[in-house]
């Protein structure tokens, strides 16, 4: 295992009370696989993070972080680990490679070297168009490109990556995500925290969810998505109809579980497509008007909602 934590917490005390960011966070992470630390807003992912990056030092708790005690060597593990920010780390009166080239000096490289690895990263995240340029004139994406080959110089064993596509295009974002499994694919283990759960499923090996400071599932997102069972039925109907049909949808035998969110009902069915026809019918006998209707298999969102009551979009908003 390339991280080993058990039972971290970590609390910071104002004059007025104590705040609980890491209630109890206990996980292991392979070595060369990319790790998804999911959860909503606040649920604690940044802060779990600068703990492992020895940016903040924890409460209580123990972790391995590339062999080393994350305690006692921190500077050992700073040699093994890279770490991009939700803010990143460039000079923006720089450019590209200026920054790529102070980077690796900082690493030790000479001045020679550093300039032939800011090459090779240049060349490998396909910079060339706007290496010589201030990085103040890059887009979103160019710069977030720049800030992963930032935390690469040094050629990593372990890549950490705060919430790295919020603010992206779509297609930045699709480009990131080719360039990040190449990554992995060289043997560099990932460990990501996001809110966007498309970008869990595509990229993540395993995933572990956080909410209000601890860790309520974990696993691959099939395993985790297979634990929901059966597949998704949402309805739209007015809210003043909703209790007089729940009892009555409850009664079907192909209903395992029925919830209300802000969209509707949430009916999880067993084989949705007959599911789906049998609901359309008994909305024809209650003359109940149905506003809308969907079928679609779980998701994580699914899983988030199933441990914790709540949906992981909605509370990512």
């Amino acid at each position: 295992m390339i991280i080993q934590a058990t039972q971290l917490r970590k609390t910071f005390v104002s004059k007025s009370h104590v705040v609980e960011s890491v209630k109890d966070v206990t996980l292991a992470v392979e070595q060369g696989e990319i790790f998804g630390f999911i959860g909503p807003n606040g649920a604690g992912k940044t802060t779990t993070m600068r703990m492992l990056t020895t940016l903040l030092v924890p409460t209580e708790g123990k972790a391995l972080i590339a062999g080393h005690d994350l305690i006692k060597e921190q500077q050992a593990i700073r040699k093994k680990i890279g770490y991009v920010s939700q803010a990143g780390g460039l000079d923006p009166a720089c450019t590209a490679r200026e920054n790529l080239i102070f980077q690796a000096q900082l690493h030790g490289f000479s001045l020679h070297d550093a300039q032939l690895r800011a090459q090779e990263l240049v060349e490998t995240f396909l910079l060339e168009p706007f290496a010589d340029r201030p990085v103040s004139t890059y887009s979103g994406g160019q710069k977030r490109r720049v800030d992963v080959a930032l935390s690469l110089v040094h050629k990593p064993h372990l890549l950490f990556l705060d919430e790295p596509t919020t603010g992206l295009d779509p297609q930045s974002r699709a480009h990131l995500w080719q360039e990040l499994m190449k990554i992995r694919e060289q043997g560099t283990t990932i460990f990501l925290t996001t809110h966007y759960l498309d970008e869990a499923d595509v990229l993540c090996d395993r995933i572990a969810i956080i909410d209000y400071g601890m860790i309520v599932a974990e696993g691959t997102p099939h395993a985790l998505k297979k634990q929901i069972g059966g597949d998704i039925v949402m309805l739209g109907i007015e809210a003043s109809s909703n209790d007089s049909l729940k009892d009555l949808i409850k009664s079907q035998s192909f209903v395992r579980e029925i919830t209300e969110s802000t969209e509707g009902l949430r009916i999880c069915v067993d084989h949705g497509e007959h599911a789906l026809a049998s609901l359309v019918r008994l909305f024809d006998q209650t003359k109940v008007p149905l506003q809308k209707i969907s079928l679609s298999r779980p998701t994580l969102d699914d899983v988030f909602l199933k441990q914790t009551g709540r949906s992981l979009r909605e509370t990512s908003l």
